[in-house]
């Protein structure tokens, strides 16, 4: 199938590199998001998220007339969903957003058509995709139609990128596409290998959706050992960075780097999903989850003892992303720290993160001051580490001489 045209459902951190991309390509796309903002900036030639050389490539696919924004879907060859799937109240998934998006396309979707689920999701959400356009277009026959042959077709691809480094690994990192049936990944193969040099391999739909979770829960497992060896040595006086540094020196242990818990979109989120699906048996799952949930809290604690000593804490809290030199905060422990420092009146708060501009609506209305890092070390008696962001990084050891130090990240070890 010749794919002249692609529409993009969703124009965030994996959407709008994913149509750049394409659009680089000489392939049409047109991206489609709720927000006026985003679109607006986008036909611009601009960016409203920070990705290294997203802003060169967005521009350049504008500028040739391949890239545009718009709120409202139209006619396409393929249609790609990159909305977000978080988790409800009970960490039970939230499919609304996916469901929205099918919402949206069905009215414009025509025979033949390649609708991609890429949004990390939980076993079965492209099943309930396909189902959700059937009944939007009972004049098209969608993949499990019970008695018809298809003459749509539906595949899940989930993304595997890392923020700072997406356009990329969008380019090189290999593809798992699962479709509703084997003509259904057939087509999308087809899809991606306009842009990815990387090997697309071929599964069924819950296959590809479960190794997406897979990924993250392997990872999220392996944090979690770190984080509560930290723990363990905060109790025992031992220098965790040190210990791990040692107990990687064996050539079979290549224990993580602990941290003040685990935030983003994908691997704070994505173990949930397996628990809710098999929520007796997956034990160590879910142990990982409440671990690495717990760690905030460990480090709150270790910031109230050492207000006490002070008649007036200041804190300085560095980073409030959820990694190193992005300004993605979603899921962020950092921030999730800082606002319920904030929250608890443990002293005044000022929140250093290089990355952004204003402090989200919810931390700047609990009175948190966002500074620079300099002002943040002159005034504050209590400085936090959370984010090892390069601009914290060689930090004279002698700033701290007359402060307490809690360092979660290992920047000054």
């Amino acid at each position: 199938m010749k794919f002249n045209k692609v529409s993009v459902i969703g124009l965030g951190y994996i959407g709008l590199p994913t149509a750049a991309v394409i659009a680089s390509r000489g392939v049409e796309v047109v991206g489609i998001d709720v927000s006026e903002l985003a679109v607006n900036t986008i036909n611009q030639g601009k960016v409203h998220i920070v990705e290294p050389d997203l802003d060169m490539v967005v521009q350049a696919a504008v500028t040739m007339g391949k890239l545009r924004a718009s709120m409202v879907p139209e006619p396409a060859d393929a249609f790609m969903i990159a909305v977000p799937t978080p988790f409800k109240e009970g960490k039970q998934p939230d499919l609304s957003y996916i469901e929205n998006a099918a919402k949206a396309i069905a009215p414009v979707l025509e025979q033949g058509n390649l609708v991609i689920l890429e949004s990390t999701s939980p076993v079965g959400a492209t099943e309930k995709l396909t189902g959700w356009l059937q009944e939007l277009r009972p004049d098209l026959v969608f993949p499990g139609h019970p008695s018809s042959e298809p003459n749509m077709f539906v595949a899940h691809c989930p993304e595997r990128v890392l923020p700072g480094r997406v356009l990329e690994e969008l380019v090189s990192n290999d593809r798992i596409i699962g479709g509703m049936r084997p003509q259904c990944s057939e087509q999308a193969i087809e899809l991606y290998k306009v842009f990815v040099r990387g090997n697309c391999i071929s599964t069924t739909a819950r296959t590809a959706e479960m190794a997406k979770l897979t990924e993250n829960s392997f990872r999220d497992v392996n944090i979690a050992f770190a984080n509560e060896l930290s723990i363990i040595c905060d109790e025992l006086k031992i220098n965790v960075w040190e210990l791990i540094a040692l107990a990687n020196r064996h050539p079979r242990v290549n224990i993580l780097t602990p941290g003040p818990g685990v935030g983003g979109h994908c691997i704070a989120v994505d173990p949930w999903f397996i628990v809710d699906s098999a929520p007796e048996s997956a034990r160590m799952i879910r142990t990982a989850r409440e671990v690495n949930d717990g760690k905030p809290g460990f480090v709150i604690n270790k910031v109230e003892k050492a207000a006490d000593e002070f008649k007036r804490p200041v804190i300085a809290c560095l980073g409030l992303a959820f990694k190193p030199d992005i300004d993605d905060l979603r899921e962020s422990p950092a921030l999730d720290i800082t606002l319920r420092l904030a929250s608890a009146g443990v002293g005044k708060i000022l929140a250093v993160e290089p990355n952004i501009r204003a402090l989200p609506e919810k931390l700047a209305n609990s009175g948190i001051e966002l500074v620079s890092l300099e002002a943040a070390l002159a005034q504050a008696n209590i400085v936090v580490v959370l984010v090892n962001h390069k601009q914290f990084k060689g930090l004279d050891k002698s700033h701290f001489n007359t402060k307490v130090l809690i360092d979660s990240s290992g920047l000054i070890a």
